[in-house]
């Protein structure tokens, strides 16, 4: 794209009746992302932590656009028997899915686990997704244009899976298993995308990133110096405002000519910042012996088997 073709929200189809997932939709990234999708008609499903923020996002929203498509509903990716209870409520309420944005994450924190034991970066930005993806996923086969968004990083680049100490306790890096959990996304998006279209299914795995964002990502989770690298210092100086960073994922979940497989992000220098573009997912998120691997690891860790159809 050049700059002048740059796609913007204004170019989102019409979204009416189609039905969205948005995790961590009543902030930053995801916030964005539910604001644009509602604007065009589509009804979306805040996965969220704090509900009481998810309904002051809905009261903000719906004076904007009265009559918006808005549902708060729990969701701790941190914890699988909160990912299971928000897809049993979803399920009983809807009898399908278009599109699930696997959007929520956490930053850099001092090393703790999740409710089941798992480092909480690996826990909330990958293993809660991959679960939730799972148990949704029957849903999602039956939708008008279904697809899966998860929104890795450029930091994927940087990250490696330590499969013999997933959960830190031999030796813990906040960035370094921030890294961690952005690969895992990378590569259970991909590894995503074979299995469906192995399994001949109609759902599209699609991988997104927003480049350099300002959310509160860079300043609720990472302490010491890594806090004044990016919040203090990075986020002014170069990062983009949420509603331009959702574009890519915007992009993913909504642009027709969008393929499963393809990583979505910014087109930009160094893709920090810009119009959405199809980019690089690094060889090692791309390796399908990684990606089994992972799988396999993710199966066990979370209990959840996915239910891909038959092939014809």
């Amino acid at each position: 794209m050049t700059q002048k073709q740059r796609w913007t929200i204004d170019q989102i189809p019409d979204q009416t009746g189609r039905v969205f997932v948005v995790t961590g939709a009543s902030s930053g990234l995801g916030l964005a992302t539910t604001r644009a999708l509602v604007r065009r008609g589509g009804h979306v499903i805040l996965a969220v932590r704090d509900v009481g923020k998810g309904d002051r996002t809905v009261a903000e929203i719906t004076d904007q656009q009265p009559g918006a498509g808005l549902e708060v509903r729990h969701l701790d990716l941190a914890d699988l028997d909160s990912v299971r209870s928000f897809a049993d409520q979803v399920r009983a309420d809807h009898p399908r899915l278009d599109v699930l944005v696997n959007n929520a994450g956490v930053m850099a924190p001092p090393r703790s686990l999740s409710a089941q034991g798992h480092e909480l970066q690996f826990a909330v930005n990958h293993l809660g997704h991959f679960a939730l993806t799972g148990l949704l996923l029957d849903l999602l086969a039956v939708g008008r244009d279904p697809r899966v968004v998860t929104v890795s990083s450029l930091r994927h680049r940087n990250g490696r899976l330590r499969f013999d100490d997933l959960a830190g306790g031999r030796g813990y890096s906040p960035m370094a298993f921030y890294d961690q959990s952005k690969f895992a996304n990378a590569v259970f998006g991909r590894e995503l995308h074979r299995r469906l279209a192995e399994a001949g299914s109609p759902v599209r795995s699609v991988l997104a990133h927003p480049g350099y964002t300002a959310t509160s990502l860079q300043t609720s989770g990472p302490v010491g110096l890594w806090r004044v690298v990016f919040g203090s210092i990075g986020n002014p100086l170069l990062a983009q405002a949420p509603d331009r960073g959702a574009l890519p994922q915007l992009y993913a979940a909504t642009e027709p000519t969008v393929e499963g497989g393809q990583f979505i992000g910014p087109d930009g220098p160094a893709e920090l910042r810009g119009g959405p573009t199809r980019v690089r997912l690094s060889a090692g998120a791309a390796d399908e012996g990684t990606g089994r691997r992972l799988w396999e690891v993710s199966e066990q860790l979370t209990d959840v088997r996915f239910a891909f159809p038959t092939p014809a």
